[in-house]
């Protein structure tokens, strides 16, 4: 009983420095409605990367980030927040996982909050311009057990943006391809089948990729006991397979690889 005592209380004491939830404008969606529970106090949530971009044009997504990134309209709130509640859907019905409805916000610079949320998402990394403090706590987050995913970033442009920023967090660790065994892939779901998950201009275009020459791949950095701190999806859109999931003209096998790839990721995460 003292034991169970002691982690009621610790567990107390986390939520007490936890953040509060708050929304922000996206750049495909502001004032998104909020579901009726979105207050329920929950064992998990899905924590959504906040982050500084490289500054100017990109391919048509005119000057998204020339403001401040802390206030959101920023390419890190692509596909927020509905794609995040739309998975936050998908996990409470394939898993047993108690997971909040609404996503929660995090950024590097406040403070220790990030270790709060053992599991971390980020989109259009390939955008990304991580501050060196920014890197240095991304750093330590996953060296004590956190987990990172990022996703939607395409060609050799993106690669090397990304890249920039991630060699700072781990200038000594190699990015690899994650091996068709490894446990990640078998965590809930057997997914030795894996192929391109497209954004939503499929819906329009009927193609899969962003880039001639991108094939969907399958990255990740491991720490010195072998366990995957972070897993890559370059050149496909998870979070489109989650934003359109409800979306008919998005075709099923999409939109199931990619929440089957997050749980999987989600899983991994919470028992590695």
């Amino acid at each position: 009983m003292r034991g169970l005592a002691l982690i009621l209380v610790a567990a107390a004491g986390v939520l007490a420095f936890q953040k509060p939830f708050r929304q922000y404008p996206g750049v495909e969606y502001d004032d998104f409605p909020l579901p009726p529970d979105w207050n329920e106090k929950t064992e998990f949530a899905f924590a959504r990367l906040m982050y500084p971009q490289v500054r100017g044009r990109f391919r048509g997504y005119g000057s998204y980030g020339n403001g401040d990134w802390t206030r959101g309209f920023s390419m890190w709130t692509q596909d927020y927040p509905r794609a995040d509640r739309h998975f936050a859907q998908a996990i409470r019905r394939l898993t047993r996982i108690q997971v909040r409805s609404v996503e929660q916000p995090v950024n590097l610079d406040d403070g220790d909050d990030v270790y709060n949320w053992p599991w971390l998402y980020a989109v259009q990394t390939g955008r990304w311009s991580l501050t060196d403090a920014q890197a240095a706590k991304l750093r330590d987050y996953l060296l004590r057990g956190g987990f990172f995913m990022c996703d939607d970033f395409w060609g050799e442009q993106d690669w090397a943006t990304f890249m920039q920023s991630m060699s700072r967090v781990f200038p000594d660790r190699e990015v690899v391809d994650i091996d068709d065994r490894d446990p990640i892939f078998h965590a809930v779901f057997d997914l030795n089948d894996r192929y391109q998950v497209p954004g939503a201009r499929y819906l329009s275009t009927g193609v899969t990729w962003k880039c001639d020459g991108c094939p969907a791949a399958w990255k990740g950095i491991y720490d010195d006991k072998g366990r995957l701190m972070v897993a890559m999806t370059p050149n496909s859109d998870i979070g489109d397979s989650w934003e359109w999931a409800d979306d008919p003209r998005y075709l099923e096998k999409f939109s199931a690889l990619g929440i089957r790839i997050g749980i999987n990721y989600i899983v991994y995460a919470m028992t590695h």
